[in-house]
């Protein structure tokens, strides 16, 4: 019997042995899909075709016919085929493959494997079925074969018929198969039983090789079936995963942690047990499990079998925050402020307080109320300590002496505050500094001042008013101009506080301590009001001039005849006026004499002739403020 003949044997053999003993998943520990063929994903509705690796015609419809097939992300054609997604867990894009079978049994899929195996392991193959028919018709029935690259069969697989279900449902089909020696590379080969027509409607997803070994079992501190470990951050202490395998003691360990959808291995946790130190760890989720295999196939993944992982819950502990001071003045209501969320709350402090509420009211405040208060929260069972000192501070009393000062205008005076270490003054108008105790106050009217006392936590307030004196002032008013002879009324006003006035000189006056006597100076005359405050304020005063003009008298009638008697026209006090201007017209108006400052006395001439008896008339302006124009008649008689 030679080489050949005897592999293909074996070969037989083993085949025959899988059929019969291995049609089943696996019951010990799985490793991570060695090959894991889903058919694909996309944004399409239908993914691409298989090509060469089925003998049926590829449709992009979700109704193909007997012989057909589609790659589409869920059955929904409706009628006598149930709905259902692919079957890849949360992928809403991935796709599978639906078949309507053929008319005639035979291959429907075949495809080489693009892994290695391992030699002389054991693995899982596995496919996942859905029968889609609604009612009762043809049933699929399928055989599953592993093949050598050269076509030897290594295991075969029926599934029998697959029984239409109440609801749409995918069922794990698979059995167990050994790598021969000297084999690495295999193919998959799906072949169909039943003929087609009415039924044997069906879809399949997610083929698997997946290697399989002894049972390994975990546990956490030793507690039989615990595979879940919730623990609260920062926990104290150290806690340990255990790990048994049945049957061998020659396997090689190692522990890997999960991170993301990848397993990390920790290359110096190679014993059945590791120990972890929760405190190290931030919340969230861990998953542990242990990976083994024979020593001579340990460097590869795809020879590895793995457990159950082990699920680590790290809470976060509630996060809470807490004023580390509070301060309050007695008499006063305090809330201890506490940010953050929880389930309970659990304070304690001075004078036998107690409260469960988050932020809580410290009425009334009080000296025994100080000290320090400890808030315990707890969220999802994990709790967080906060403190909190409350000082309770004494009520400052605010005093200010001379509470009610008065001073003049233009003059300040000196407050004078006590009670507190800082002090703030406003309004701050007219203070020499609002922040000091005994600020300058030199306001320029009457003005309330409010004083906040403070020793550093705690204020009181109290006011004072500087009571100004009004400015003394004084107007005698405008000049006045009188002709000699007359009397005037001078306008004297006055303004200030607790005042008396007099007027000087009192020459000529009817009564110089009124504001308005009457003058009848005979000469040009400055008065002068003097003003003075009972208060002993700033004395004021102002001056008026009573100006008093010569009465010019102007004769009508002069005869200039030579006899030595009234033969000039003179006015008498014109000389007082330096600036007065005359004219004589006749009564053509026609100007007869004139003359501007230092007067002459006129001789009734108009150019060196004696003017004719008769009327004339004159205009005499003496430029003075207040005096008007002097008109009239003059008559020369001879």
């Amino acid at each position: 019997m030679n080489f050949k003949y005897k592999l293909m044997l074996l070969l037989s053999l083993m085949a025959i042995v899988a059929k019969q003993a291995a049609a089943q998943l696996c019951n010990g520990s799985l490793g991570d899909p060695v090959v894991l063929i889903d058919f694909g994903r996309g944004t399409d509705t239908y993914g691409p075709s298989l090509g060469n690796k089925t003998t049926y015609d590829y449709v992009r419809s979700g109704t193909p016919s007997d012989g057909s097939y589609t790659i589409e992300h869920s059955v929904s054609s409706g009628g006598a085929w149930f709905d259902i997604d692919n079957h890849t867990p949360n992928d809403p894009n991935g796709y599978l493959m639906m078949i309507n079978a053929s008319f005639n049994p035979g291959i429907f899929y075949e495809t080489d494997v693009p892994t290695d195996l391992c030699p002389n392991t054991t693995y899982e193959f596995a496919v996942w079925v859905t029968n889609l028919l609604k009612f009762s018709g043809i049933k699929p029935n399928l055989t599953f074969q592993v093949l050598a690259m050269d076509g030897q069969p290594i295991a075969t697989f029926p599934t029998g018929d697959i029984p239409e279900t109440s609801q749409p449902t995918w069922k794990q089909y698979g059995y167990l198969f050994s790598t021969p020696v000297g084999v690495s590379r295999v193919k998959i080969r799906i072949i169909n039983n039943a003929p087609g027509g009415v039924g044997n409607d069906l879809a399949i997803d997610d083929i698997t090789f997946r290697p399989c070994g002894t049972k390994i079992t975990t546990s956490i501190d030793n507690v039989a079936n615990q595979t879940t470990k919730t623990i609260c951050e920062g926990e104290s202490g150290t806690f340990s995963i255990n790990s048994s395998v049945e049957g061998t003691n020659t396997l090689r360990y190692l522990w890997q942690r999960k991170n993301g959808t990848d397993w990390l291995d920790l290359n110096a946790e190679t014993n059945p047990q590791i120990n972890i130190d929760p405190s190290v760890l931030a919340p969230g989720i861990y998953e542990y499990r242990v990976v083994v295999a024979e020593p001579g196939n340990f460097d590869s993944p795809a020879c590895r079998t793995g457990s159950v992982p082990i699920i680590l819950n790290v809470k976060p502990n509630p996060t809470i925050n807490l004023a580390a001071m509070h301060n309050v003045c007695i008499g006063q209501n305090v809330q201890l402020d506490l940010s953050g969320t929880g389930d309970t709350y659990e304070w304690t402090g001075p004078n036998s307080f107690q409260s469960s509420t988050q932020s809580p009211t410290i009425s009334n405040a009080g000296p025994n109320d100080s000290g320090v208060y400890t808030v315990v929260v707890t969220l999802n069972g994990c709790t967080s300590t906060a403190q909190t000192n409350l000082a309770v501070y004494p009520v400052p009393v605010a005093r200010v002496t001379n509470a009610n000062p008065f001073i003049c205008y233009g003059e300040g005076v000196e407050l004078q505050a006590s009670g507190g270490t800082s002090y703030l003054w406003n309004p701050a108008t007219g203070l020499s500094d609002p922040n000091i105790s005994n600020p300058i106050a030199s306001p320029t009217s009457t003005t309330t001042y409010e004083v906040r006392v403070s020793n550093g936590y705690c204020t009181d307030k109290t006011s004072v008013t500087v009571n100004v004196y009004k400015q003394t002032f004084a107007n005698a008013g405008n000049n006045k101009v009188i002709m000699e002879g007359e009397s005037t009324t001078l306008d004297g006003t006055v303004s200030g506080d607790n005042l008396y006035y007099f007027w000087t000189p009192s020459d000529h006056l009817d009564d110089p301590n009124k504001l308005s006597p009457i003058a009848s100076p005979l000469v040009t005359t400055t008065y002068t009001l003097n003003v003075s405050s009972q208060n002993n304020c700033e004395s004021a005063n102002s001056s008026v001039t009573v100006k008093v003009f010569k009465k010019v008298i102007v004769p009508n009638t002069f005869t200039p005849n030579g006899d030595g008697i009234n033969d000039l026209w003179n006015i008498e006090a014109l000389q007082a006026y330096p600036n007065a201007e005359i004219k004589v017209m006749n009564r053509f108006g026609e100007r007869v004499f004139s003359a501007k400052g230092n007067f002459q006395n006129w001789d009734g001439l108009y150019k060196g002739k004696n003017l004719p008896v008769g009327t004339y008339y004159y205009w005499i302006e003496l430029h003075e403020l207040g005096q008007k124009p002097l008109v009239g008649p003059v008559t020369i008689l001879r």
